[in-house]
């Protein structure tokens, strides 16, 4: 199985004091919404995915709809995909992070690509469960710039494969 992490397009938090979290449920920005079309062109057009999950924050969830509405797909909002919270440990978060991709994977296995449209520091912790990094190491980043893709596959073979990290050519 594949699977898409894409990252939401530019949004209102992104123009937040530097420390911001990604807690607040602010829209997507006009240029953000230039940014999702354009991705949707390119996943239509590269590799559709057979369904969608998102995190149900607005900007997420915004670009979840735009994909599924451009794809013709189904999409389910998970909770559990929204960007570290307010009060959440490091290790909570984590461990968020790889409840949420072993069901997703559960809930999946009839596809063969899915995508995942989700927040910067959850695709980070997404990756690392997908490479079974363990809990104690949490000082890596995968950048995810605004509608980044990241390719990911699980293989019939004993390793998963990494096709791509946080491709934007869609944007140029």
């Amino acid at each position: 199985m594949q699977i898409l992490l894409i990252r939401h397009g530019e949004s209102e938090d992104d123009f937040l004091e530097e420390n911001y979290e990604g807690t607040t449920d602010l829209p997507l920005t006009s240029k953000g919404v230039e940014q999702v079309e354009k991705m949707c062109r390119r996943v239509l057009e590269e590799f559709p995915p057979e369904f969608i999950w998102s995190s149900t924050l607005l900007r997420a969830s915004k670009t979840a709809e735009t994909l599924s509405n451009t794809i013709k797909c189904p999409v389910t909002f998970l909770d559990e995909l929204r960007e570290m919270q307010d009060l959440e440990s490091k290790f909570d978060f984590t461990l968020r992070a790889q409840n949420v991709l072993s069901y997703i994977r559960e809930n999946s296995a009839n596809y063969k690509r899915i995508a995942v449209v989700s927040h910067g520091g959850m695709i980070t912790k997404l990756i690392e469960s997908f490479l079974q990094f363990p809990h104690e190491i949490n000082d890596v980043w995968f950048n995810s710039n605004n509608t980044g893709i990241h390719l990911l596959e699980y293989t019939e073979h004993p390793y998963k494969l990494i096709r791509f990290l946080n491709s934007t050519t869609h944007l140029n």
